[in-house]
């Protein structure tokens, strides 16, 4: 596979709490997609984003300055992968105002979910996030990485107890969002993706 074949994986840390899990999870997701021929990885923590959380009314608006020092690392990935908590049975609100900041950076690409938790895995997180991401106009894929009581899941050097559970887990989520992003880049270079209001304004 040539380099040009490679597809850029995106994967962003949702959650900006002190003591979080998701780095640990995203390092390990990062470690599995690295093995492969097909990705190419980044890897995007929100807590060091500083994404601001007030925005503009104003059509037009010139966009904060850390919001458009990040916009080119999500406009080059070809597919996301977002490693999300449950905080009462929902996402982060660091994560839904990253996805709100942005447009054109998520549309048509496909986005897979880590999530974790405790009796839920964290599951009810991506049920929700899920709908967000439809109605930014990306495609999420069916299959997921949730760790079902996160604490007991990994030692103390980052390495999953469980290691062949996680393991398959990974490699079908991986290959899932393989597919989708090679179909989604031959696509957008087809042609180009628009909205249904762009399409109206078209006609």
């Amino acid at each position: 596979m040539g380099d040009s074949d490679r597809l850029r994986l995106v994967i962003v840390i949702g959650s900006i709490r002190q003591g979080r899990f998701g780095p640990v999870a995203a390092e390990w997701l990062a470690s599995r997609a690295r093995l492969r021929q097909d990705f190419d990885v980044d890897v995007i923590d929100l807590a060091t984003a500083w994404l601001p959380d007030v925005m503009s009314s104003e059509p037009g608006a010139r966009k904060p300055q850390a919001v458009l020092d990040l916009a080119p690392w999500l406009a080059a990935a070809d597919a996301f992968a977002v490693v999300t908590p449950e905080y009462k049975q929902s996402f982060p609100a660091s994560l839904k105002n990253a996805i709100d900041w942005y447009d054109e950076e998520w549309r048509a690409k496909p986005v897979a979910f880590v999530s974790y938790g405790g009796a839920s895995s964290g599951l009810c997180a991506v049920a929700q996030l899920r709908q967000v991401f439809a109605e930014a106009h990306a495609i999420t894929v069916q299959e997921t990485v949730s760790f079902h009581d996160y604490w007991d899941c990994f030692d103390s050097e980052g390495r999953p107890i469980d290691s062949e559970a996680g393991e398959k887990a990974a490699l079908v989520m991986l290959d899932r969002l393989g597919w989708w992003a090679r179909a989604m880049r031959r696509a957008r270079a087809a042609e180009p993706y628009a909205p249904t209001g762009d399409l109206c304004e078209r006609k």
